[in-house]
């Protein structure tokens, strides 16, 4: 149990945010290196073991649906990081490293965790 009686809005909002940086992270990796089309570059040989490393293939670059999915999705990022951040809770501790205790123990607060499933310890 935390010691810190966090609201529950405070608690929903948190469960938000995980969730939007567990499917920001999902979009990341289905998308393309670069959001512009690139040309890729060769690997590097090793000598001893003939084993290619560190190339990149050509980047098709975003279509707009991809690119229109992550600005959505990081600036519901950036709204729900506001919400929590400046959520009239925090004014109720004393400033200092209190707050930043109480932030993290937001973070892995036990219903926060439950509610957010894999996805909430990730974040």
């Amino acid at each position: 149990m935390s010691e810190y009686d966090f609201p529950d809005d405070l608690k929903k909002l948190q469960v938000e945010l995980h969730r939007a940086y567990a499917e920001y992270r999902a979009l990341a990796r289905s998308l393309p290196w670069s959001v512009e089309p690139l040309p890729g570059w060769p690997g590097t040989k090793h000598p001893h073991t003939e084993e290619v490393s560190a190339g990149r293939e050509d980047s098709p670059g975003y279509t707009p649906e991809q690119a229109a999915a992550e600005a959505g999705l990081w600036a519901r990022i950036q709204e729900l990081s506001v919400e929590v951040s400046t959520h009239p809770y925090w004014s109720t501790l004393e400033r200092g490293p209190k707050v930043i205790e109480a932030r993290m123990a937001l973070k892995h607060h036990e219903d926060v965790l439950a509610a957010g499933g894999d996805e909430a310890s990730a974040a």
